[in-house]
């Protein structure tokens, strides 16, 4: 872990972290979000019978363009070229959880964690607002980084963490 903020300069001003001197290289990210709720709205978006439409496939573009938008949300991101952005969706058995989980890929100076975690962010706060008419009490839990690639810092993955698909 580092020991100093980036974002701040000698003087604890905030500002964009310069990495115009950094080799470009492949860089990859992968983010997950789980959103639970009652069994009934979990059923209904399994069936498709949510009334404002496909509730996957709508929350699927919804977490891409969040992706492609990360750098006007998050202060002090760098805009990126993303190369790849892959929503998926994992109904968990229990029958009232679904996980998100995205991977994000560019060939640039700076890494795609906030472009992941976005992702998988507005990809659940789709969901919530698809069903909310059924199910007010939707949560979204669980958004955190599973592993990233590249760049001077190398390959991590979070540690104790079941990424196994089901």
């Amino acid at each position: 872990m580092g020991d100093q903020f980036t974002h701040l300069d000698a003087q604890g001003r905030v500002r964009m972290v310069d990495v115009t001197t950094k080799a470009p290289s492949e860089r990859t990210a992968r983010a997950q979000a789980v959103v639970a709720m009652q069994p009934q709205t979990f059923a209904m978006i399994r069936d498709h019978a949510v009334q404002k439409g496909n509730v996957l496939e709508t929350a699927r573009i919804g977490g891409i363009m969040a992706a492609k938008q990360t750098a006007t949300l998050i202060p002090m991101c760098h805009p990126l070229n993303l190369t790849h952005v892959q929503i998926d969706f994992f109904p968990q058995p229990d029958g009232r959880t679904l996980r998100i989980e995205s991977l994000v890929r560019v060939a640039d100076r700076t890494g795609v964690e906030m472009e992941a975690l976005t992702a998988v962010t507005i990809a659940a706060l789709t969901i919530y607002d698809m069903c909310k008419s059924y199910d007010r009490a939707m949560s979204v839990t669980d958004v955190y980084l599973l592993e990233k690639s590249g760049g001077k810092s190398g390959h991590w993955t979070h540690g104790g963490v079941d990424v196994v698909r089901v």
